[in-house]
């Protein structure tokens, strides 16, 4: 089962090949929520039915679920996951002098490697982890990824998001798995990797669909940048516990453990890591390319365009009361 969110129509449920609206639902936020004390996602969906057919190939997507206080709205991730993404974040941390020491890099995604699969119910190594921002940083599907006019660089990061709702008794609930990209600034962060946090405090976007269920544990697609139409740059996306270091559960656990993120009622948007970035090959994006990733177990591509921010002159001014 897959979960949208239509301009003009609200949520819309699709099993197989049919996509229909979902009666008397506001939100995908508001489904969930019910959801959680009415037996679940599809028990929830039966008992307010379908409604009108949509077809989403010629639909206009807004975010699949956001929270109606953005603040409320927590975006997140985990780097260094996937089997082949250090290699590619190495390199871009490999010192010219090319001593034989492991870099940080390399370092964490050993401790993934060795320690990252704990059995059902332990604790594994923790993951890298950052924060991307709050609501105000979702970017709906077929929107523009802006960067700060600040900015280095504006690179994709082609990813699996999992959504989650908070409980009202602080329990974290999978609603399910999107399409994300995880929007970056790969120049700032290549500088010195202490600048990871500030290359991440970009915008991001997910959806146009959530997956509803288990994540497939081999997940196969594309990642491309398209300029004048024509296709610049494509590789194989590939995520699911297969191609990964860490187990999903070990991931959620190591940002769930964390009491401020299990406040009842927030949204959480998590991003779990990819191999396959643009700038690992010597891409250089630039306004009006459009980021695309598609994968045929979430349906629907995600597609961003890029744009900048125009630069401001000097520096922000803080005013004393």
């Amino acid at each position: 089962m897959h979960l949208s969110t239509v301009k003009g129509v609200g949520p819309v449920v699709r099993q197989g090949t049919e996509a229909r609206s979902v009666r008397n639902t506001g939100s995908i936020y508001e489904l969930a929520s019910a959801a959680i004390t009415g037996g679940g996602l599809k028990a929830e969906i039966e008992k307010r039915g379908l409604g009108e057919t949509v077809d989403l190939t010629r639909a206009a997507f807004d975010l699949p679920v956001s929270h109606p206080d953005p603040a409320h709205l927590h975006l997140t991730g985990t780097g260094l996951t996937h089997l082949g993404s250090a290699s590619a974040r190495d390199a871009m941390h490999a010192k010219l002098s090319g001593e034989e020491t492991l870099t940080d890099s390399m370092k964490m995604f050993r401790m993934g490697l060795e320690a990252g699969r704990p059995a059902a119910g332990e604790v594994g190594a923790q993951p890298e982890w950052f924060y991307k921002g709050n609501g105000y940083a979702a970017v709906a599907p077929g929107a523009a990824l802006e960067a700060p006019g600040f900015a280095e660089d504006g690179g994709e990061e082609p990813e699996i998001a999992g959504i989650y709702l908070i409980g009202p008794t602080g329990t974290p609930h999978r609603i399910g798995w999107a399409l994300g990209n995880e929007f970056s600034d790969h120049i700032t962060e290549r500088v010195n990797y202490l600048w990871l946090a500030h290359s991440k405090l970009r915008v991001a976007s997910y959806g146009p669909e959530i997956l509803v269920g288990d994540l497939p544990s081999d997940v196969r697609g594309h990642s491309r940048i398209l300029r004048d139409g024509k296709t610049l740059w494509e590789k194989p996306f590939l995520s699911g516990e297969a191609n990964m270091s860490h187990t999903l559960s070990n991931l959620e656990h190591h940002h769930f453990k964390y009491d401020i993120f299990r406040q009842p009622g927030d949204l959480h948007v998590h991003y779990f890591g990819t191999a396959t970035l643009s700038f690992a090959d010597g891409i250089k994006t630039q306004p009006g390319d459009t980021f695309e990733i598609e994968v045929p177990d979430f349906g629907q591509p995600l597609r961003n365009t890029l744009s900048f921010a125009p630069k401001s002159e000097g520096a922000t001014r803080v005013h004393p009361l």
